[in-house]
């Protein structure tokens, strides 16, 4: 069982949060393990499982990323540790981006961040429609494939952003 069966809605790149909610607290009620204390051994460990699983989905869900890389794995498009190779030009202005971040000073912090959040709206912006309206039956495998793209791309710089987060940390304690 995968987690969107195991929360009953259709396989989804993106979900829909409230329901999330809901579903997983109706989901915690009916499989809290106190409430399988009197039950078999074997009964309180598949509860035990299924308790975890819920956790697991819920928490895949809650976060964007991590539900497209658990619907890419499910479509086998994706695999854990992968060393996916991205495009020569984006690695080279990914570089300039990190020569540019050694060089700035508490003044451009905040105009390097500004351009890392254009950049990722631009990336974004090319898989929008794949993202907000997948559908299992009728997304092919090279959108899927162009969401991965996306998706390592917005890993790169997601840990440049945090790196950029690190230096306005230390500015303001300056």
């Amino acid at each position: 069982m995968n987690y969107f069966e195991l929360f009953e809605m259709p396989v989804s790149l993106q979900v829909d949060k409230k329901y999330l909610q809901d579903k997983y607290f109706e989901l915690q009620k009916k499989y809290h393990p106190d409430f399988f204390s009197n039950e078999s051994k074997e009964e309180q460990a598949d509860v035990l499982e299924k308790s975890s699983m819920i956790n697991k989905a819920y928490k895949t869900f809650q976060n964007d990323d991590e539900t497209i890389k658990y619907v890419l794995q499910l479509k086998e498009l994706l695999e854990e540790e992968e060393k996916y190779q991205l495009p020569p030009e984006f690695l080279a202005e990914m570089m300039e981006l990190n020569e540019a971040l050694m060089e700035v000073d508490d003044s451009s912090l905040e105009e390097t961040g500004t351009k890392i959040s254009q950049l990722q709206k631009h990336l974004y912006d090319k898989v929008q429609n794949i993202i907000e309206y997948y559908n299992e039956d009728n997304t092919t495998n090279e959108q899927l494939l162009q969401v991965k793209d996306y998706y390592y791309k917005k890993k790169y710089l997601r840990r440049i952003l945090e790196r950029l987060d690190g230096m306005r940390n230390i500015a303001s304690q300056n």
